[in-house]
């Protein structure tokens, strides 16, 4: 029989906010689109797996070049595809020539959707891609701290080095986000126009113009939250469905529109996760891993029960 130790549980809680915190960023993007343009995007996942596809060929190609420069190039590919996307597809709703907005706004999200995977299914082939890890940590024994080149082992409890710095990277971007929104005249101007779109355009800020900037920023994160992600895991073209599924629940967790919110339902689907999967199937990683999207839906259709609104939300 399987022992449950203390070690085997801060290992899974050391994991599961690993992941949830690369969670909260992509859904950081999801939930600035909702909160400003008022739609959910179904092409979210696509960004997030552009941006993996990015770094992979930029440091396939360029083996000595840092990858963060790779990782800044993924933002700038998905954000200047965001904006495209949104002045092409979602700039007629936003000026009133669409008739049933809401319903255009979800049929144009999904059509994209698929013309960007079956777009990368045909550029870059089907099968599965890995970029090389970012760096190597250090070689150090320090007793109960022993690194090597791949992996961090506290206490005894093995850590992936690719995934500490795909977190700490993930950390990063959040505060800069964070920051932006709460302390430059943009981020002023996206969070009143999310507030009240008519005051906004009455003190002089462009409700069309910051629609294309949260997009563009919400795409940004998508696609850099691929990008840490690239090294961690395979990546193929529909590799974007189950991370949009995923943001789509911790909105939701959080409350639709809540950048608090998708931050901690983030960490929250990570640790709950990592907890499911690891404590029903502990011997057993491969078939715990095909069980870890049914505990997020699980969580999904519990919020929906209990507390609609998420834990931020307000109700409409």
């Amino acid at each position: 029989m399987f022992d449950i130790s203390a070690q085997y549980l801060t290992n899974l809680l050391l994991n599961g906010l690993l992941i949830g915190i690369i969670y909260g960023l992509m859904a950081l993007g999801l939930t600035l689109i909702f909160s400003v343009l008022g739609i959910v995007s179904f092409a979210h996942g696509e960004f997030y797996m552009i941006g993996g596809y990015v770094v992979y060929f930029v440091m396939l190609q360029y083996t000595n070049l840092n990858p963060y420069f790779a990782v800044l190039l993924a933002g700038l590919v998905t954000v200047i595809l965001g904006f495209i996307a949104e002045r092409l597809l979602l700039q007629p709703m936003a000026r009133g020539e669409i008739e049933r907005p809401s319903e255009y706004a979800i049929l144009v999200t999904f059509g994209l959707a698929f013309f960007l995977q079956f777009l990368m299914v045909a550029i870059v082939d089907p099968f599965p891609k890995k970029a090389q890890r970012f760096f190597d940590l250090p070689v150090l024994d320090w007793g109960l701290i022993v690194s090597k080149a791949s992996t961090l082992t506290i206490w005894g409890i093995p850590l992936s080095g690719s995934r500490l710095i795909a977190g700490a990277t993930a950390l990063v971007l959040i505060g800069a986000t964070i920051y932006f929104m709460a302390r430059t005249w943009l981020g002023r101007g996206l969070q009143a126009v999310s507030q009240d779109r008519q005051a906004a355009a009455v003190v002089g800020i462009n409700p069309l113009n910051m629609n294309t900037l949260a997009f563009g920023l919400g795409t940004m994160l998508a696609g850099m939250s691929g990008a840490v992600l690239v090294a961690v895991f395979a990546w193929v073209p529909w590799v974007g469905a189950p991370a949009a599924s995923k943001s789509f629940v911790i909105i939701v967790l959080g409350g639709m529109g809540s950048m608090p919110g998708a931050i901690l339902g983030g960490l929250i689907i990570g640790i709950v996760e990592s907890f499911g999967a690891g404590l029903m199937f502990p011997t057993d990683p491969g078939r715990a891993l095909a069980y870890k999207d049914a505990i997020g839906l699980f969580i999904f259709a519990l919020v929906l029960l209990i507390k609609p609104t998420g834990l931020f939300g307000r109700e409409l």
